[in-house]
């Protein structure tokens, strides 16, 4: 296993998410089994021109979303199967890391609006294969805004590729 030097200040060497999806703005800290990150909510963001307007609230899906990208960032840094982690190279054959495969449960307790930021805080409970089981909480402000336990796993990028 392959452990990755951490470079907390470029998300996107740990995560196949690219703007406008990525919703990872910064690490704060990675150890074995835990990660903290963050994310400002900027007003500006497309999705508050819909959600809802006149009251714009950050979408609960999306706060789970900003969670599986945060634990997508712990299994690349520290449980990556790949010896290289250069998914441009086409001759490479690579995988989707954190692909989300089971949410167990998400209690949502408190909205998140233009301004604030996230801090999402993640810990990988157990590992079973390809798959990974974590428990997350979000917040804002020190007040949790989400609860979740959920699932990802690493499949070939080849599955998500292919064809029906």
């Amino acid at each position: 296993m392959k452990y990755y030097q951490h470079r907390f200040s470029d998300v996107e060497s740990y995560l196949h998410h690219r703007s406008p999806y990525l919703l990872v703005d910064g690490i704060e800290k990675i150890e074995d089994n835990y990660v903290i990150t963050r994310k400002v909510l900027e007003s500006e963001m497309p999705v508050f021109q819909g959600h809802f307007p006149g009251a714009p609230i950050f979408p609960g899906a999306m706060m789970q979303e900003f969670l599986t990208q945060s634990a997508g960032v712990l299994i690349a840094a520290n449980y990556n199967p790949m010896e290289s982690y250069d998914t441009t190279d086409p001759n490479h054959n690579y995988y989707a890391l954190g692909v989300l495969v089971k949410v167990e449960s998400a209690r949502y307790r408190q909205f998140a609006r233009p301004g604030d930021t996230l801090v999402g805080e993640v810990h990988l409970k157990d590992i079973a294969g390809s798959l990974f089981s974590f428990s997350g909480t979000l917040r804002v402000d020190d007040q949790v805004v989400l609860r979740i336990k959920f699932t990802l796993a690493n499949i070939e990028s080849s599955e998500l590729t292919r064809a029906r």
